[in-house]
């Protein structure tokens, strides 16, 4: 009976998330093997609904069930690299080294990978980093910084600054040439770039880098009514409601701010004015905001909701909106966007910040590109904008 029942019940949680999934994913006709992706998508959410559960329950936590499967189920490669477990400063790291020997210092690439700060691992992005290391012949150093559930913000960014430093006062003894090192970013990786690089300005104990790469990065949470944010809110792999589900779990908010958050209630007049030059919707090029209806941006002011939620307006937050004269400073930088991604429009504004500061980029807009796609590289699950970046990012490296 018991078991009867069991099975009654998965089964209609199964069918339930696939009713949700026919009524409200978009998959465009744009990107490639559209069914393909929404099986993986349709699988994703059936993990995400049962990990809720589970989470309700008090059985596992929904990160520690993803963080168990994905570093169950994935298959690793090591691309025929030197690799070695370390800790820099108590943070677990990757070292991935090319086997060949050198005959002077190589480049050297630290990467922070994604998954909003409860999902992804050393072990999930082992094997892309070996990659980058084999076709680049780069020392890339990954890092394995702490995570949801019990580690929300600033836990993980405190992680990637103190092994990055560690590193970098180290180099020579890792064979890194300390004036070829490349930060390299995916998701909110992509973030941790973008402050990190803030950060270290002006240290004098550290060497410059010199260039950095940002794999369709969140680098602002004060305008949330973007064009791609409404364009692309049921679009998979990040949807709009796992987007605000993953940003109440990393930074520690109740759900209830929703409505102020998407709103723009958050945000005090004054500073608005500031910041709307860099994070207005005006700021993105006509061809990406074609029919689409802008709503009023900001809503009416909110204090209660700004108290809860002012920290979204600190550049370790929100790093696109530094100032110019810290932007000016930044280095190179190869930008990634996927069309069909509702981060798409931070890069884009992050571009325009650059370049207006003088700082050289190389941007990428991946017309079939979704978010996530550069995680699905390897055998069945690969498309094609994921190799584009592959490919784009080991000829920036090469090239340094």
């Amino acid at each position: 009976m018991f078991l009867a029942a069991l099975c009654l019940l998965i089964m209609g949680v199964n069918v339930w998330v696939l009713i949700d999934h026919l009524l409200t994913i978009d998959i465009p006709p744009a990107l490639q093997h559209p069914v393909k992706i929404w099986i993986m998508h349709y699988l994703f959410n059936v993990m995400m609904t049962w990990g809720t559960i589970l989470e309700k329950l008090r059985i596992c936590s929904l990160p520690r069930l993803f963080q168990t499967l994905h570093d169950t189920l994935l298959i690793k490669r090591s691309y025929n690299v030197k690799v070695t477990q370390l800790c820099f400063d108590k943070v677990p790291v990757r070292l991935f080294q090319p086997k060949e020997a050198s005959s002077g210092l190589r480049r050297g690439m630290i990467f922070y990978h994604g998954g909003a700060g409860m999902m992804g691992s050393l072990e999930c992005y082992h094997s892309l980093c070996s990659l980058f290391a084999k076709e680049t012949d780069s020392v890339v150093l990954a890092v394995g910084y702490r995570k949801l559930p019990a580690y929300p913000h600033p836990y993980g960014l405190q992680d990637c600054i103190a092994a990055s430093t560690h590193f970098l006062k180290n180099l020579k003894a890792y064979g890194v040439d300390p004036s070829r090192v490349v930060l390299c970013g995916e998701s909110i990786g992509g973030t941790a770039v973008a402050v990190i690089l803030q950060t270290f300005l002006g240290r004098p104990d550290l060497p410059r880098i010199r260039a950095q790469i940002l794999i369709y990065p969140v680098l602002q949470l004060i305008n949330l009514q973007l064009p791609s944010h409404l364009q692309n809110q049921n679009v998979p792999f990040l949807t709009r409601n796992l987007y605000l589900n993953c940003l109440y779990r990393y930074l520690n908010i109740d759900s209830s701010w929703k409505d102020a958050l998407l709103t723009g209630a958050f945000i005090p007049p004054d500073i608005w004015m500031k910041y709307k030059k860099f994070v207005g919707s005006d700021n993105i090029p006509e061809k990406f905001r074609k029919n689409i209806q802008q709503p009023e941006f900001p809503g009416p002011f909110n204090k209660a909701a700004y108290l809860e939620v002012k920290h979204f307006l600190d550049v370790e937050i929100s790093p696109l909106v530094a100032d110019d004269e810290v932007i000016a400073q930044l280095p190179e930088a190869l930008l990634f966007s996927m069309n069909w991604d509702i981060l798409r429009d931070d890069t884009l504004l992050y571009k325009k910040r650059l370049e207006e500061q003088g700082v050289p980029v190389t941007w990428y807009n991946l017309e079939d590109g979704f978010h996530s796609g550069i995680f699905f590289f390897d055998k069945i699950l690969s498309f094609s904008c994921g190799w584009r970046i592959i490919n784009a990012i080991v000829s920036f490296t090469k090239g340094i």
